[in-house]
């Protein structure tokens, strides 16, 4: 269909068009939430919302269709109901035919969170390693809640209680409902997003399964496991399960208990600043009373009892051993004289000057040569003769004698 500004086409034209579209989708399955309620004569009127967006569609059908669903469809029931698309052309309007309701039961809703469930669990979205711990101490905590709750209350008086100084920010929201999905995220982005925020407390009382559906909705469980603070689950009581609680890094069985896990209890921290102080007193008191004994051990030598004596009897080796040397020096420097006096005697009686002494004399030639032999002179050779005392000089006159 071409239109323009000098070409339009009648309204009727594009309802007819619109009316002719909706009407080739033939008859589908619609799976929501029953709101507004209300039946007049043999037709009944209701809004089919979506259970997670802000969004609805009205929905009309004979009323012996919704008699056949049973009891079970009421306000607030979750139901399946198939339809056929309809557009009144006249008003512009669209709606849902009903043809058939059926209630969506436990069972039913059990089934698909199994299947819901094992499928994030094959992601990995439950495993331990994925969690973060918790801060000892947080300065700030965000806490996400319903308005005015009894799980509010629990949390900040026993938070409070535990540790007076810890602050809150508060984010109230729908946690039940069509709208909880869409506020709980919404307060989860807030919160991640703020520095201050160490960690993060999503509660609500308790509940049927049905209340707490919001609570295992695939996107919100999703957002947890992508916040970058650490969450704290507390939904409902301890027999409660929401897949919340499997992908939060914590999972309280309570508010009360989330708050024990939030923060520390003051009187706990300083009874045990008490014990760690007593046993640190204990092992400095045992350390001084071992280094005391020591010191007294070692004041009860002798050395240290009488050092006098001690220097004393250091003097008294000293100077026995003093005399020691000087004895052996002695006898030493003895037995060298003695072998000094038997040596010079014996050089003595070895020496030339003693046989020079006993009358003989040595000749000796002018190169200071000895002669040994009368054949070793010649006539008129000179000749030097030592004696005992004195020297002379001669020269050889007579041929030598045989």
């Amino acid at each position: 269909m071409e239109t323009s500004a000098e070409s339009p086409v009648p309204v009727r034209t594009v309802l007819q068009a619109v009316g002719g579209w909706i009407g080739k989708l033939g008859r589908i399955w619609v799976e929501g939430q029953i709101t507004d309620l209300n039946a007049r004569g043999g037709t009944v009127y209701l809004t089919l919302r979506d259970p997670v967006a802000n969004m609805s569609v009205r929905v009309v059908g004979p009323r012996p269709v919704f008699e056949a669903a049973g009891p079970a469809v009421t306000d607030g029931a979750r139901v399946v109901i198939h339809a056929k698309p309809d557009f009144w052309i006249n008003r512009g309007t669209f709606s849902l035919s009903a043809i058939e309701v059926k209630p969506v039961g436990v069972g039913e809703l059990l089934a698909r969170l199994e299947r819901l469930k094992q499928l994030l669990a094959s992601e990995g979205l439950f495993r331990p390693e994925r969690k973060k711990p918790l801060p000892f101490l947080p300065h700030k905590i965000g806490l996400i809640c319903g308005r005015d709750s009894d799980a509010e209350h629990d949390v900040l008086k026993n938070a409070r209680r535990r540790w007076p100084a810890v602050a809150f920010q508060v984010e109230n929201t729908a946690v039940q409902g069509h709208y909880a999905v869409g506020e709980v995220m919404e307060a989860l982005r807030k919160l991640d997003a703020d520095p201050d925020i160490e960690v993060i407390i999503l509660t609500r009382g308790g509940g049927s399964m049905e209340d707490l559906l919001p609570f295992s909705d695939e996107a919100l469980v999703r957002a947890v496991s992508s916040a970058r603070t650490p969450v704290i689950s507390a939904i409902g009581h301890e027999q409660d399960s929401p897949l919340l609680d499997l992908v939060a890094d914590v999972r309280a069985s309570t508010p009360t208990d989330a708050a024990k896990r939030a923060v520390p209890d003051v009187r706990e921290q300083l009874h045990l600043i008490r014990q760690l102080r007593d046993r640190g007193r204990r092992c400095l008191s045992g350390n001084l009373d071992r280094e005391t004994a020591w010191l007294r051990s070692i004041r009860s030598r002798p050395a240290l009892a009488d050092p006098i004596r001690e220097i004393e009897r250091q003097s008294e080796q000293a100077a026995s051993l003093r005399d020691r040397a000087r004895r052996c020096l002695s006898s030493a420097l003895d037995r060298s004289s003695d072998e000094l006096t038997h040596t010079r005697a014996r050089l003595l009686a070895l020496s030339p000057a003693a046989t020079l002494n006993r009358g003989y004399a040595i000749v000796q030639r002018a190169d200071d040569s000895v002669v040994r032999s009368n054949t070793d002179v010649k006539p008129a050779e000179p000749l030097h003769i030592r004696l005992a005392e004195g020297h002379l000089n001669v020269t050889v006159t007579d041929e030598p004698i045989g």
